[in-house]
């Protein structure tokens, strides 16, 4: 019978696969495309009669917001369904946060390109369509504008996650953590305790304590598999080193207050 730290260490293996060159090519190239579009956006917005300042600094939260939350729902989607085996999405999506679950240092051995290509390249649809808005009409660019600083704000969460996990970080980051401007490594230590069930978001992580009291992702999952049938990390109690028959428990208890939360010992 395989033990819990022998079936660690397979993950581990299975999932720190590394970069091959077709992934290589593609987090570049989806970067350089991701900033082309979108210095292309600016400069069709700027075209036009100013917009004013205060519309755009609204927007602009809001759009922070807005990303702050989408991290969250693909981290949960990553964390939660499918395996890295998964057609697609596992090698490209799945594995990155499966691996991160049992080496959590591993994002910061991972280069400017692999940390954030994924990003971009879910970021294109959405950055090409932006370009099909209205901008001749005031309401078109206020929209684009907001399309443009959600975009960008996907686009620095997983480097604000990689920051989040750097022993040592610059001085610029460390003030920005500090005024809980983007994520902090203590903020995003509650996500990192087994089972991993709390604390989603990983941009600015702002909409992290309101998700969790509303049980926005519990709820959620429950109506994913009433419908589906599909079981939540189905494959992933064993590894995380909870026993199998402790597991429930565990997740349920992941979604209490911490000071409500029953002590699970690990098998």
């Amino acid at each position: 019978m395989e033990t819990t730290h022998g079936t660690e260490t397979k993950k581990k293996a299975e999932l720190a696969t590394g970069s091959t060159t077709a992934m290589r090519v593609i987090d570049v190239s989806s970067i350089a495309s991701f900033f082309a579009l979108q210095i292309w956006l600016g400069y069709r917005i700027s075209a036009h009669h100013p917009l004013a300042l205060w519309p755009m600094f609204s927007l602009t939260i809001l759009a922070y917001l807005f990303a702050d939350f989408i991290s969250g729902f693909f981290h949960w989607m990553a964390d939660t369904w499918g395996t890295v085996n998964t057609p697609l999405a596992g090698k490209v999506f799945v594995r990155p946060f499966r691996e991160h679950h049992v080496d959590e240092m591993a994002i910061t051995r991972h280069d400017f390109f692999e940390v954030n290509g994924a990003n971009c390249l879910i970021s294109i649809p959405f950055m090409t369509a932006a370009h099909f808005l209205p901008l001749d009409s005031l309401w078109g660019r206020y929209a684009a504008f907001f399309v443009a600083m959600w975009l960008l704000g996907i686009f620095c969460t997983n480097q604000f996650h990689k920051w989040a996990h750097l022993e040592e970080r610059p001085a610029y980051v460390e003030w920005m953590q500090r005024h809980r401007l983007i994520l902090s490594h203590e903020h995003h230590q509650v996500h990192h305790q087994a089972p991993h069930t709390r604390y989603y978001c990983i941009t600015s992580g702002w909409l992290n304590e309101p998700l969790y009291r509303s049980r926005f992702f519990p709820v959620l999952e429950r109506i994913v598999t009433r419908v589906t049938g599909m079981v939540p990390r189905k494959d992933d109690a064993g590894w995380l080193g909870i026993a199998p028959a402790r597991a429930d428990a565990a997740l349920e208890s992941a979604h209490l207050p911490a000071e409500a939360a029953p002590a699970i010992d690990k098998a």
